[in-house]
């Protein structure tokens, strides 16, 4: 929750610290190496102690981050909260996404949509802070982004317990053998394409909720456009699910990536209402379903043993790409003075992974 409510209070945060662009995108920079560090740690760390137990740390982690963010917004303290955040949401990411497709492997009718369910759950943090930020911060005025932040804890908190009762742990033994044989060449135009995606989206979603304030936008329209996000993303996994079930190739991460392209854009074309609505429902829609198509591209092609390390690597390489993304549109942003630069620059990235993700094949020894 706390990875995505980040684009909420950013205007706010910018206002009352006397942030610049280049500072904003940093911070999402840093939790971007949190999330590479996480993704590094997730397969050894599961061999030490369970995916489950591992998807639980990474939980945590991300709760005691939202707490940290509340308490400071000084750069130092705020920067390590969000390096927290995203070492406990990479971890999270790739174990939880092991033990999704190991789910859906014992459930062949209906994988791609059990596969799909555990994405809802970043959807749905997003639909959640856009339904409580934006108010929060228009009833208590300027520089009350942390009771936003301590809001969110308090939620993220009740949220996440289920999910401490609930271990369907499955034996990850043989993941570090798999790991270290899984050979990158096969799959460099899914990761290269992977990689623009990351440096992509991460633009859009941090800067667009401020390009909509900038533009006169309401605090019910922030909301509503971050909810709709939210719905999107909810959505997915039931609208592609045929699609993902046959995803061994990276045609669906292709149309995906094209389609979010799209969906970036339609904001750049005017602001109306509508136009907002439909860029956020479809922004939302796919590029969940995106992150939905690595899992399913995994299992699809790889034994089970090797879906941590798989789903790791791919998660490493988004996590660069999360990390560039900010630094260049943020320092675009400071140059040009407009946050349209970023929009454009995150499409053109997009668009260039859909075309370099398409060449993407089957791997040559399929799993199932």
């Amino acid at each position: 929750m706390g990875r995505f409510a980040y684009a909420l209070v950013l205007p706010d945060m910018r206002e009352s610290l006397g942030w610049s662009y280049a500072t904003a995108g940093t911070m999402n920079t840093i939790n971007a190496v949190g999330y590479l560090a996480g993704a590094l740690l997730a397969a050894p760390l599961a061999r030490r102690i369970g995916l489950t137990r591992t998807v639980w740390l990474g939980a945590l982690l991300c709760i005691l981050s939202l707490a940290l963010c509340a308490l400071s917004g000084q750069i130092v303290p705020f920067g390590s909260a969000r390096l927290i955040s995203g070492i406990g949401g990479g971890m999270s990411l790739v174990c939880g996404g092991a033990l999704a497709a190991a789910v859906a492997q014992a459930n062949p009718s209906r994988s791609s949509l059990l596969i799909g369910l555990f994405y809802i759950g970043p959807a749905l943090g997003i639909f959640i802070s856009g339904l409580i930020s934006p108010f929060i911060l228009e009833t208590y005025g300027a520089g009350s982004w942390w009771i936003v932040w301590a809001t969110l804890t308090v939620i993220s908190i009740a949220m996440s317990v289920p999910l401490f009762r609930t271990n369907i742990d499955t034996p990850v033994s043989e993941a570090a053998e798999h790991t270290a044989s899984v050979s990158l060449v096969p799959i460099l135009p899914y990761l290269a394409g992977y990689f623009l995606f990351g440096a992509g989206y991460i633009a859009y979603m941090t800067f667009m909720i401020a390009y909509i304030r900038d533009g006169g936008g309401s605090t019910e329209a922030q909301s509503l456009f971050w909810c709709l996000i939210g719905c999107g993303g909810i959505s997915a996994p039931f609208v592609w699910r045929r699609l993902m079930a046959r995803g061994r190739s990276g045609f669906a991460m292709a149309l995906m990536l094209s389609l979010t392209a799209l969906g970036a854009s339609l904001a750049l074309l005017g602001t109306s209402p509508l136009l907002y609505a439909m860029s956020a429902l479809l922004f939302g829609n796919t590029f969940m379903a995106t992150t939905i198509a690595t899992t399913a591209f995994a299992r699809l092609n790889y034994p089970p043993a090797a879906w941590p390390g798989v789903i790791a690597i791919i998660t490493v390489v988004f996590s660069a790409g999360q990390i560039v993304g900010p630094l260049v549109t943020g320092a675009i942003t400071d140059i040009t003075g407009s946050l349209s630069s970023a929009l454009i620059v995150s499409a053109a990235a997009l668009v260039l992974g859909a075309a370099v993700g398409a060449f993407q094949r089957p791997v040559a020894t399929p799993s199932a």
